[in-house]
């Protein structure tokens, strides 16, 4: 049964306001209220905040909200993007984990981290700066592969890109193994455990998560336009070449900006566009913003998730969504053997 695109909206706005509270809340270090309040308080007034309160207040705005704000952020751009690819592509298994997009931004990133970087603004961007460029020439070798590997359909895709994320995971785990910085740190990361400490990463991909978004969500008539066919897409005064560049850099930028900070995270692309699509349809121009609403919702879920199900331990929240989304894969894969969708 199709459900209202806008009460689908308010209903995943109030999700995500209460998985904030409930990420900012939850940790290994129980916070109180009357803690929480009079921190608030000082940091309205301006006041100087109580020696005793300082260790509350570091764990509350450098550690849990920067944390819950990132969460939110991945989670709309890599079901975003998600979203988009399989529009573009008219493939239901066209993920950015499962054609190889993250692995690609994770060399990326991993490469930028083990460089001693000048500790400026600059210097700090360059993680998702090499994590899109890696990301972008990945999804391009996948689907040249792909397309000469003359097996049709989706197989052609999942073979390719299973290759292509088996090279590249190698790669990143030599180079990981040769890098003398926080080897243990960066296996967390690939995990997808959250690197985010402070401010200064969310005002970095900020930028780059809602460029991508807005560029994505500008294309997504040309994308319903695209579900009919290329040539009937030209036929109608669509430039496929351009929407095809469009949509390709957008989604990368976006999944290579959130990747560079929080981690691998798969089949969030993968499984929140598929139950947007069965819950309001396949126009694009509610799935997309949809899409980013659902998967902020669920990766916000799954952070805290990964915070209570092993406490006081965290478990990272990449091994959540794989739980997650596995089985999903498997039902996807099996629903579609066979056949071709095009849609």
């Amino acid at each position: 049964m199709r459900r209202s695109a806008s009460r689908l909206g308010i209903f995943l706005l109030i999700g995500i306001f209460v998985m904030s509270i409930a990420g900012i809340w939850v940790g290994s270090v129980p916070l109180g209220i009357s803690q929480v309040w009079d921190i608030l308080k000082y940091r309205i007034t301006g006041g100087a905040l109580p020696a005793e309160l300082a260790g509350t207040d570091r764990i509350l705005f450098v550690l849990r909200i920067p944390r819950t704000i990132m969460m939110l952020l991945t989670g709309a751009a890599l079901a975003c993007s998600g979203a988009s690819y399989q529009g573009l592509f008219r493939n239901p298994l066209a993920d950015p984990y499962l054609i190889g997009v993250s692995t690609g931004a994770s060399l990326g990133a991993v490469i930028a981290m083990s460089v001693q970087w000048p500790y400026t603004k600059w210097g700090t961007m360059m993680t998702p700066i090499l994590a899109f460029v890696v990301s972008l020439l990945t999804v391009w070798v996948v689907f040249k592969l792909g397309k000469v590997s003359g097996i049709t359909g989706n197989t052609g895709l999942i073979l390719s890109g299973v290759a292509v994320n088996s090279f590249i995971t190698a790669v990143t785990s030599v180079w990981m193994l040769f890098s003398h910085r926080e080897l243990r740190t960066s296996f967390s990361w690939m995990l997808g455990g959250m690197t985010v400490n402070g401010w200064e990463p969310i005002k970095i991909v900020i930028p780059f998560i809602l460029i991508g978004i807005i560029g994505q969500f500008l294309l997504s008539h040309r994308l319903n336009v695209l579900q009919f066919g290329e040539e009937q897409a030209a036929n109608l005064g669509i430039s496929v070449h351009k929407t095809r560049i469009g949509i390709v850099f957008f989604a990368t930028l976006t999944t290579a900006a959130a990747i560079s900070f929080s981690g691998v995270i798969g089949f969030v692309g993968l499984i929140i566009p598929h139950v947007i699509r069965i819950l309001t349809g396949g126009d694009y121009r509610k799935l997309i913003p949809l899409s980013a609403l659902g998967g902020a919702f669920f990766l916000l879920l799954a952070d805290v998730i990964a915070r209570v199900i092993i406490a006081p331990q965290e478990l990272p929240v990449g091994i959540i969504t794989a739980i997650a989304g596995a089985p999903f894969f498997l039902w996807l894969l099996n629903r579609n053997t066979g056949r071709e969708i095009e849609r």
